[in-house]
């Protein structure tokens, strides 16, 4: 999204162009028009007496013949041919209706997750940051129409309603009131909630009468609301004057089983303290990689997250140049990051895994060598038989829901392709500090660990046995401000046979 900043840059100083063409037309045009103006009135007050003297029946003649002619081209000039132009190249990378809905979705996902009301994201109020980054009631009306047109009647409450309100506090909109009242009544309608959405499309008839379904919807919401105050045998009670705010109605229950504990992990809640846990078996220290001729000048600094399952942290694992690097190699292959179907064992993209990514090879550039050999050394594994390092870039609301990194009993032909067998460990480089969010959670777990760019965190995914471990179930919680660039190494099975003998049991 950054290369689109400059394109706009760009768009905007050949639009300064076109303007300032267009006045020096403009001006051209205007001198003519003034010249021509004096010129007349003088011929048209004594028209004989004028023609009479032989120059000026010859500049008739020029000008009729001749400079009506160059004016006429001067007016048939165009100066937005390159403006028009510029924009036909550069529209190739705009972003498409695909693209403005994903990020309208990003905007409701980190609502959702940190728990924003609807205000305070128009104000461009985040946690820990103020910046003037304002949303319209235009704006709040878009984002609202997102939410209706995908069913999802709960965000679509919550931005109609914030669009109402900054109407009615005066701000100026495409978007009418009429507009806005009928989608919020019909929603709120949705929500389950009739005496509001009698309320809301009583305010829309009064305020359009002759509004082609308000007059039908609110018979039909005062002939349903009757029915189940009469089933009830219940007397009317008056619609809530609360405003419609983050809580006023339960948002729909998805996909995910521990959806409000991933969130709250997200958010730095409901973590579970490891150091009070078992706080003998927390430490740091200097790893040596089992005496690696590598690492014996410089071992490397680790941290314990998490004792069991192990989960480490590495601390200057990659340098602020190495980190360029990498990344200046994965923005040209950046794409939609893939998940594996488990039924069809194909790699497909979905909405749980919104980010961009790119693998990279050894033959790119040395500093992939560096990396992939860092990694064995640190974690004595053998990383011959480990996928590409893949580089993933987490933008706006970026996320990838809870997951396990191995495949399960019920996908035997996942890495069938590959030969290596299933995933034994994974590395997870932070390449980027995050201002807030982009934590990766372990719901399981009640563990959160936050990105700290140059560190690595490393856990197996495996038990000894080759049995998954469960609880290593994890998440990347979306981005709320900043760019979060992670690199992965996923280790295989094949290859560790001497550096990671069997165990005896599931659990070993």
């Amino acid at each position: 999204m950054t290369d689109l900043i400059h394109t706009e840059k760009e768009l905007v100083q050949s639009l300064r162009d076109y303007i300032k063409a267009e006045e020096s037309k403009l001006a051209a045009v205007k001198s003519w028009a003034n010249k021509l103006d004096a010129l007349t009135r003088v011929s048209t007050s004594d028209p004989e007496g004028y023609l009479a003297h032989p120059v000026n029946a010859y500049k008739l003649m020029k000008r009729l013949n001749t400079e009506w002619s160059e004016l006429e081209t001067l007016v048939l000039q165009n100066p937005s041919d390159g403006f028009i132009s510029n924009m036909s190249v550069h529209r190739q990378v705009f972003p498409d209706a695909e693209d403005e809905t994903g990020a309208a979705k990003a905007l409701m996902r980190l609502q959702d997750t940190y728990q924003l009301d609807s205000e305070a994201f128009s104000r461009g109020k985040l946690p820990g940051m103020h910046a003037n980054a304002l949303l319209t009631v235009d704006d709040c009306f878009d984002m609202g129409k997102t939410g209706y047109n995908d069913a999802d009647y709960y965000h679509a409450v919550l931005w109609m309603q914030q669009a109402l309100k900054q109407l009615d506090g005066g701000e100026e909109s495409v978007a009418s009131k009429a507009d806005i009242l009928d989608y919020l009544s019909y929603s709120v309608y949705q929500m389950g909630d009739l005496p509001r959405a009698i309320e809301l499309t009583r305010r829309l008839v009064a305020t359009t009468p002759g509004h082609q379904r308000a007059g039908g919807n609110l018979r039909y919401f005062e002939r349903i609301l009757t029915k189940q105050l009469s089933e009830q045998d219940q007397d009317q009670q008056p619609a809530s004057e609360e405003p419609i705010l983050l809580g006023t109605y339960q948002r729909p229950k998805d996909h995910l089983p521990e959806r409000e504990t991933y969130e709250a992990l997200c958010r730095g809640e409901g973590l579970q303290m490891v150091r009070t846990i078992h706080p003998n078996r927390l430490f740091c220290r200097l790893q040596d990689g089992r005496r690696n001729p590598r690492l014996l000048l410089r071992p490397m600094k680790e941290e314990d997250e998490w004792d069991s399952p192990h989960i480490v942290r590495y601390l200057e694992v990659l340098s602020h140049e190495e980190t360029e690097k990498i990344k200046e190699l994965a923005k040209p292959r950046l794409a939609r990051a893939t998940v594996r179907d488990p039924k069809t064992g194909l790699l497909t993209t979905a909405n749980y895994r919104v980010s961009k990514s790119a693998w990279l090879e050894e033959v790119d550039d040395p500093v992939i060598v560096r990396v992939n050999q860092r990694i064995e050394d640190i974690t004595g594994l053998e990383v011959d038989t480990a996928e590409l390092l893949q580089v993933a870039n987490y933008g706006v609301g970026g996320q990838y829901e809870p997951h396990y990194d191995f495949s399960r009993k019920d996908e035997p032909d996942a890495f069938k392709r590959l030969g290596t067998g299933n995933r034994v460990a994974t590395f997870l480089n932070y390449m980027s500090d995050v201002e807030a969010g982009g934590a990766t959670v372990f719901p399981d777990l009640g563990a959160a660990i936050w990105p700290r760019k140059g560190t690595a965190v490393f856990w197996f995914n495996l038990f000894r046995s080759g049995e998954g471990d469960y609880r290593t179930r994890h998440a990347a919680c979306p981005v709320l401000v900043g760019s979060k660039w992670v690199s992965n190494k996923w280790i295989h099975e094949r290859g560790q046979e001497f550096r990671r003998p069997c165990g005896l049991t599931e659990e070993e």
